[in-house]
This record gives structure tokens, C-alpha cells and sequence, in this order.
């Protein structure tokens, strides 16, 4: 009896093996040739992002994805031949998909930030920003954060929807950038010579460029002195030699050429030193 049964339930076996062995062959040469066209897809995609000059980082992180969504389609595929039900293990996969991002809502928010940064590149690396706040030059671009680091050498890390959401000005989308720097000058002096003065002392400087020409003028007055604004024309990457140089310049042609300053605690003139 027991013989009857087993020689039953190996006949039985065999059958499923026989009925099942052409649809596992089947699906496994599907998910061999399926991955290989994915790759051969995925490399031309992209390929192709890369022609139109996308951001090297979003355009690893796209194929990474049109990787995914073809092997996954695949996958699909091949199991349907063996005979799982598709429709349950899409619904279990978008199941875990909403549970993830509900999980991770404010990290999407940055993921999202991060792929409009890419795409639309309000900055690069290399750009002396203001985001946030914050001054810096940018070192890198990540899908979920921006790091930039100050003239001080401190890397701040900003989320990418923290980016989004503010006011980010870039220094070095246009070239240069004006310096504004300020000088005080009494009332007894003359405008006209303080301004050759300043003109000839801010040329001298290096790395301010000559050309749009530094910009000199009153911008008020107050009860002792005239403010003077001094607007040299500079790249970015020389912004604080050009303002530590600058500064010295203005004092040294002051001394050489006399000129008086109104100091805070009367209207009594006084002699710039060395």
C-alpha cells in the first residue's frame, strides 16, 4: 500500500516537473536575455543623457533607475510565465512603495529638490553661493544635499529642499561680481582728488579687473564725513584677497597723499599713519 502511494506521488511529481519544466526553462532564458537588453538599454540611455549635457551626477542616478524599471519588468514577465499571480505582487510592490515614501516624505522632498538642481542648474560646483544664508563655494551636488564650503574651510552640508526654498544667489554665473568696499572722507576734502586717489590706488590691486571699470561715488553723508563707495570689478575666487589688498592700498595712497579723516568723537581732523 505504502509502495502504491509513493510510486503515486512520484508519477505525480514527475508530471508537475514535466508540465513546470518548459515554463522555468522559458522564464529563465527570458530573465538572461531581459537583463541583457536592459543594460544595452540602460547604457544608451544613458549615452544619450550624456550628449545633451546632463549633470553627471543625475545622469548615473537615471540610468540607475531606467536599470531598475527594466529588470523589474523582466522579473514581472518571467513570473507571470510561471504562474505567479502579477496583479497581487504589483499591488504588494506598490503596498511597500507608498509604506517607503511615507517612511521617507521629507527626504523625498529632497530628492525631488535634488533632481530640479540638477536639471535646471541654478548653481555648479566650483560657484561661489549664498544659499540659505550661507556663503561658500560649492564642492558637491548629491541627489538628497548640497555641500559648500565657506572661506573659513567649513563644509556645510544644506538639504536640497532647504535649497529650493530659498533665495540662492550665485556669484559666479556671470564672471565677476562687484566688491563694495567704503571709505569715509571729511567734508574739507576734495571729491574730485579723493576719487583719483581711490581710482589709481583700486587699479593697482591685483586681479581687479580693469575692465568694466571700478565705479567710484558718494553714497551719503553724516554729521563728520562723506561715505564714498569704491565698486571694483572682480572674479569671484579673489573675493577676499582683492578686499584685504584693496583695503591696505586705499590706506597706504591716503597717507602718502595726506588726506584727512573725521574722527567719531568730534570734528577735529587727524593724519592717517603708516
Amino acid at each position: 500500500m505504502e509502495t502504491t502511494n509513493l510510486v503515486k506521488y512520484l508519477d505525480q511529481f514527475t508530471e508537475m516537473l514535466i508540465d513546470f519544466a518548459p515554463k522555468f526553462a522559458t522564464a529563465v532564458a527570458i530573465l538572461l536575455i531581459g537583463f541583457w537588453i536592459a543594460k544595452k538599454l540602460t547604457r544608451l540611455a544613458s549615452t544619450a543623457m550624456q550628449r545633451s549635457s546632463l549633470n553627471a551626477e543625475i545622469t548615473d542616478f537615471l540610468g540607475s533607475l531606467i536599470n531598475i524599471a527594466l529588470k523589474m519588468l523582466v522579473i514581472l514577465v518571467a513570473a507571470s510565465l510561471v504562474g505567479i499571480e502579477v496583479t497581487a505582487l504589483v499591488g504588494m510592490l506598490a503596498a511597500i512603495s507608498f509604506a517607503i515614501g511615507m517612511a521617507l516624505q521629507g527626504n523625498l522632498a529632497n530628492f525631488a529638490a535634488g533632481i530640479s538642481i540638477m536639471v535646471l542648474q541654478p548653481y555648479r560646483i566650483g560657484d561661489w553661493v549664498e544659499i540659505s544664508e550661507k556663503f561658500g563655494r560649492v564642492e558637491s551636488i548629491q541627489i538628497f544635499y548640497t555641500t559648500i564650503v565657506t572661506p573659513g574651510q567649513k563644509s556645510l552640508i544644506i538639504p536640497n529642499g532647504q535649497v529650493m526654498e530659498n533665495i540662492i544667489t550665485n556669484f559666479s554665473a556671470k564672471g565677476h561680481i562687484w566688491l563694495e568696499l567704503t571709505v569715509q572722507m571729511p567734508y574739507g576734502e576734495s571729491f574730485p582728488r579723493v576719487k583719483e586717489i581711490l581710482n589709481e590706488a583700486i587699479r593697482s590691486v591685483p586681479n581687479v579687473l580693469q575692465e568694466p571699470a571700478p565705479q567710484i561715488g558718494i553714497e551719503g553723508f553724516d554729521s563728520h564725513s562723506i561715505t564714498i563707495g569704491v565698486r571694483p570689478f572682480i572674479h569671484p575666487d579673489n573675493f577676499w584677497e582683492v578686499t584685504l589688498t584693496a583695503n591696505e592700498s586705499i590706506k597706504n595712497a591716503f597717507s602718502k597723499h595726506n588726506i584727512q579723516v573725521a574722527y567719531s568723537e568730534g570734528i577735529e581732523l587727524g593724519k592717517i599713519g603708516q
